[in-house]
């Protein structure tokens, strides 16, 4: 079997709260302990999830995102992660239909998997309709012709009663059934601020829920009929996205001799910053840098080394105590940024080098100070860099995403990181020395460039005082 004729299915659904990530993630789970090599993938650019896709199938969980990445790149992004499976399972975001706000399908659960040929299974609350339900999949299926909606899964099936009513109003649609459900809560996965609880908190509780989730897909759903679906997907002209291949020579913010040796970027992790796109690893790595993965919920120190640092998003207000208690990487954190190094924080990364996050002392790496708030900020932007900085090179643009209940004052700094320039604009971040810190989540594999020139800077610097190799 050639790389582009993975057999690939897309779990999508009418609306949010269906149940795609319940039937995604039990398919996975079920295929997975069934034997398949089965790669996971996540349309949007929802970090949770992926984590648990990845628990269910042992491999990393990969966003399909056409507004981040472009949707040239989504097949070639697929077939990258793909690449060894013997099936690969693609979960939607809210509605079929639904995709960046005001730019048509762009970035939708349709519009990816039309850019990968795959068909579409439809998770359908069967909850409150019996005969409707023929009614609804008639108008999804027919809604878009290049669509290929295959087949339907039922969720919160009340009982056997209910489940023959709906699968006789299904007989007349021409889209078959592959599973029905019960309603059952024991699989439940608890949510919170900005969605469900990752993996990386409450990883025995998750392991129990996934595995329940797998016994109830093979005992509901119709595997075989299900992969003999994926099976029918035609080949992709793509070639694989490869990391190295991405990154040309990219020259540093700073003059210099390279150091003798690959230099060695620090990338934080643990519960508390569980929001990491998997190929911004794999980009560090091709532009030559050692990554080096620690938790500052539990490390007092910096990996031995350390050059340059990479903080993601995550949920640092929910440890914010424990994180201010970590007092020797705090101090060791500030001691590398001081020294020049390259810094990259976004999100919960530009929260912990604040000064304080809820009164909790934090980094003081920036001059501000944040708190959480019952505001929402949600959303794509378009972004451009306004001066050299170690991430970007002025004029750089990019799209990125903000998800986040938190606010920052002040929201930017004498030098900001990004002028947003799309749906509004306004500067943003904070740009000082090495540091870029940002509220917005960028995808890397857009821009391949910012992992170049991080590496770069990184190669030019000096290791912290206590961070020796």
């Amino acid at each position: 079997m050639s790389g582009g004729s993975i057999p690939r299915l897309v779990i999508a659904a009418p609306s949010s709260g269906a149940g795609k990530t319940t039937v995604a993630t039990g398919l996975m789970a079920a295929f997975a302990e069934a034997g398949l090599v089965v790669s996971p993938h996540k349309v949007g650019p929802d970090y949770i999830d992926p984590g648990y896709h990845s628990l269910a199938t042992g491999r990393p969980g990969r966003n399909l995102d056409a507004y981040l990445c472009g949707p040239d790149r989504i097949a070639p992004l697929f077939l990258h992660g793909a690449a060894g499976a013997d099936l690969a399972l693609v979960e939607g975001v809210m509605g079929l239909f639904d995709g960046a706000s005001g730019m048509g399908e762009l970035s939708s659960t349709a519009h990816v998997a039309k850019l990968l040929r795959a068909p579409v299974v439809l998770v359908v609350d069967a909850s409150s309709q019996s005969r409707s339900v023929a009614a609804l999949v008639h108008g999804f299926a027919s809604w878009d012709p290049e669509v290929r909606l295959a087949g339907v899964i039922l969720n919160k099936v009340g009982s056997d009663r209910h489940e023959e009513l709906l699968r006789e109003a299904m007989d007349s649609s021409g889209v078959p059934v592959l599973g029905a459900l019960r309603r059952d809560g024991r699989a439940g996965t608890p949510s919170r601020h900005l969605g469900l609880v990752p993996v990386a908190e409450r990883r025995s509780d998750a392991v129990e829920s996934v595995a329940e989730l797998a016994a109830r897909v093979r005992e509901g759903c119709d595997l075989e009929a299900l992969l003999a679906l994926a099976r029918t997907v035609p080949e992709l002209p793509d070639a694989p996205w490869d990391p190295a291949a991405e990154l040309a020579p990219a020259e540093g913010p700073a003059e210099g001799p390279a150091a003798p040796e690959k230099p060695l970027i620090a990338v934080a992790g643990g519960a508390a910053f569980t929001f990491s796109y998997a190929e911004h690893a794999e980009l560090l790595a091709a532009a030559g840098a050692e990554v080096a993965p620690f938790d500052p919920l539990r490390d007092e120190h910096l990996p031995p080394g350390t050059q340059g640092l990479v903080i993601g998003g995550g949920f640092p207000e929910v440890y914010a105590p424990d994180l201010s208690a970590n007092a020797p990487l705090r101090a060791e954190v500030a001691a590398l940024a001081a020294s020049g190094a390259p810094v990259s924080a976004e999100c919960a990364g530009l929260l912990y080098l604040s000064r304080s996050l809820d009164g909790k002392p934090m980094c003081g790496v920036l001059p501000a100070e944040a708190r959480m708030t019952e505001r929402l900020t949600l959303g794509y932007r378009e972004a451009v860099a306004l001066r050299d900085n170690a991430l970007a090179a002025a004029g750089t643009r990019v799209r990125g995403h903000e998800f986040h209940r938190t606010v920052l004052a002040p929201g930017a700094g004498a030098d900001p990181a990004w002028g947003l320039t799309h749906p509004e604009r306004r500067v943003e971040g904070f740009v000082a020395g090495g540091v870029h810190a940002s509220y917005l989540h960028v995808h890397w594999a857009a821009e391949p460039s910012l992992a170049g020139r991080l590496v770069a800077s990184a190669a030019r610097s000096t290791p912290a005082r206590g961070a020796t190799r």
